[in-house]
């Protein structure tokens, strides 16, 4: 598996980033045994669709996972709408769309499109609740619930590594939560782990809506994670400081990751 991070801004785009959206792909075989690579991204908020562009065909999109229905995580759905209706080579297939709560209407919302509208021809929209298990291609994805302000999931993703052939890998994804169990079992043994970090230790003391460092660092070894990766920071927000508070409580590699980074599982 391959993770891209296409942007990491947290609760908006910021000066040298798109919000929060990444693609992940694997190799596989499909139904007449023909090698090929499946994608799919996870969060799609204001910028992703541009960015999108510099490291995979949106036609070429198995599905779109959305970890809730916040702005920042979801808003540039609509423009992959206006791709998908409007690329001169089209049609193009629909796309399956995977989030908590009721896709289309936020779809709806966000365009300013009228109830008549249904995206048919674009999306099909699937509600995604705790425990429930996708497949795309030779990959596996997981829900589970996360701690946040309005119906939220993490994600875990079983896969082929792209380093050792016939080797199985698992990424985890938190979404925005704060720290909670389910999100630790959701973590449980990765490889890597994507976890939002949006909040300082010391500056932030709300609960329930987003991570800091150092609870990030404390999912993570909590989890036994095999690397830790923070992302949804804030154009304010220190990444130095952010990344030491979770380096003083995980023992593993940590990264403030940055748009553009690759990371080969």
């Amino acid at each position: 598996m391959r993770l891209t991070v296409i942007g990491c801004s947290g609760s908006m785009s910021g000066r040298q980033s798109a919000a929060s959206s990444y693609l992940v792909q694997a190799d596989g075989h499909n139904d007449d045994g023909e090698l090929r690579t499946y994608s799919f991204v996870m969060d799609f908020g204001p910028g992703a669709m541009g960015q999108l562009l510099n490291y995979a065909d949106p036609a070429e999109l198995n599905a779109m996972f959305l970890s809730h229905l916040h702005t920042d995580h979801c808003a540039d759905i609509v423009g992959m709408q206006v791709y998908r209706r409007w690329l001169p080579a089209g049609p193009l297939p629909r796309l399956d769309v995977y989030c908590p709560g009721d896709g289309l209407s936020r779809t709806r919302q966000i365009g300013g499109d009228p109830i008549e509208e249904t995206y048919a021809g674009e999306f099909s929209f699937t509600e995604l609740r705790p425990g429930m298990r996708v497949e795309v291609g030779p990959m596996v994805v997981e829900a589970f619930e996360a701690w946040h302000t309005v119906p939220a999931l993490g994600l875990r993703i079983t896969g082929p590594s792209d380093h050792e052939p016939g080797r199985e890998v698992v990424f985890g994804f938190t979404g925005d939560t704060d720290y909670c169990e389910s999100e630790v079992e959701m973590a449980r043994g990765v490889d890597l782990l994507l976890a939002e970090s949006a909040f300082e230790d010391g500056r932030d003391s709300v609960r329930g809506v987003h991570m800091t460092g150092e609870r990030a660092g404390r999912l993570a070894a909590q989890a036994q994670a095999g690397r830790l990766l923070l992302t949804h920071l804030q154009p304010w927000t220190s990444p130095e400081k952010v990344r030491r508070a979770a380096e003083d409580v995980y023992g593993g590699p940590v990264r403030c990751v940055e748009p553009g980074d690759v990371y080969r599982l």
